[in-house]
């Protein structure tokens, strides 16, 4: 039997946003929604054909509303992240991964 050790640092927020997500290795963006976000990394839910792998490093463009691209000055959050975790349960009920993301300083 396996443990998981917690290894979160910081709260997480359940927000369910869309979330494009480009990919170096492909040399394209996928769509991602979140799951859960905190200061420090975010879960999101993708499609299963997106090569995705341990360690890899990827963009995450956070949409924002019209409100909020006018107050803060941008249409998108971007940030990068490695991903540390990859969860395949989802394959089969509607061919989805999730990924773990921790934020870059």
């Amino acid at each position: 039997m396996n443990t998981l050790t917690e290894q979160r640092t910081e709260g997480r927020t359940q927000l369910s946003w869309p979330v494009s997500v480009w990919i170096p290795a492909a040399h394209r963006f996928f769509n991602a929604r979140s799951a859960n976000i905190s200061r420090t990394g975010v879960f999101l839910t993708m499609p299963v054909t997106a090569p995705v792998k341990t360690g890899n490093t990827i963009e995450l463009n956070f949409p924002r509303t019209e409100q909020l691209a006018k107050e803060k000055g941008a249409y998108a959050r971007i940030k990068s992240g490695k991903i540390v975790r990859i969860v395949r349960e989802s394959i089969l009920k509607d061919a989805s991964i999730g990924i773990a993301i921790q934020f870059s300083s």
